[in-house]
């Protein structure tokens, strides 16, 4: 029987894992309840272990990193580790930088997709959500978040790597499946991006149930949303502003969480 005809149980379709990127694939705001984050990378590789019996998995990804630190730092270790399955997601901190360069980034994409598929590997990517409902003050990165998934689009068009794109479902916008700084997935965005990943490859119990809208909830008074707002500035936007005009990003003296393939064996983290 051809490997990709193999029943889980029978032989592991992707014996190692590898993830790059930034603070959403490293898996900020998804606490692991000992100082530490889960993340969706995380439990996408706890399902693999649990469907295949065990998996070689790292985690590359750096809070704070732009896409071309992330190509520059990452992309090579991580094609020497041989993976067969490699996700490949950054590009918000481009998205709200001062200086964004489109092509550049286009291209960094393509070349991270285009080498690790070159290196063997199933390449897995996501889109950008709408961070609008989210965060209204983000309206005016739309065009930007818009450009970042058209490349992602088009580099995995001509690379081969497959998109789950999150930003076609409205779910994803959904402020339940946002932390409370509204740039980080929570728990359950987290286990949703995790899921949908999982659906894209095959994973068993995986479905399209990540797609579902979640159970509409009572709209926000006005005075409910406006004290949410100055909750979010005070506690998010000014300490962001302050230390992004200090030069300081949260990812300088951050190192990888799991700079070597470890084994993981019939666990899914998170749950």
């Amino acid at each position: 029987m051809p490997n990709d005809e193999r029943p889980w149980h029978d032989a592991p379709r992707f014996p190692r894992y590898v993830a790059i990127g930034d603070s959403s694939t490293e898996g900020i705001d998804d606490p692991d309840g000992s100082g530490g984050y889960i993340g969706w990378a995380d439990r996408l590789a706890g399902r693999l272990a649990h469907a295949q019996g065990s998996l070689l998995y790292a985690n590359l990804a750096v809070r704070g990193r732009h896409t071309r630190q992330v190509r520059k730092e990452q992309l090579h270790l991580a094609a020497r580790m041989r993976p067969t399955l490699a996700t490949v997601f950054s590009g918000t901190n481009d998205v709200v930088s001062r200086n964004f360069n489109l092509r550049a980034l286009a291209a960094d994409i393509e070349e991270m997709q285009g080498t690790l598929v070159g290196a063997g590997a199933t390449v897995l990517t996501i889109t950008l959500p709408d961070l609008t409902p989210v965060m209204p003050m983000a309206r005016r990165l739309t065009p930007r978040v818009l450009a970042l998934n058209d490349a992602v689009r088009t580099a995995a068009a001509r690379t081969g790597a497959i998109v789950v794109d999150l930003a076609a479902y409205p779910v994803a916008s959904d402020r339940r499946l946002w932390s409370d700084d509204r740039l980080h997935a929570n728990a359950v965005g987290h286990e949703r991006i995790a899921h949908a990943l999982a659906h894209a490859i095959g994973v068993p119990g995986a479905d399209e149930s990540w797609k579902f809208p979640l159970p509409e909830q009572p709209a926000r008074t006005i005075v409910r949303r406006l004290a949410d707002e100055l909750r979010w500035v005070s506690g998010h936007l000014a300490p962001w502003l302050w230390r992004h005009a200090r030069g300081i990003s949260s990812g300088d003296r951050a190192a990888a969480k799991r700079a070597t393939l470890e084994t993981l064996e019939h666990q899914i983290p998170g749950r």
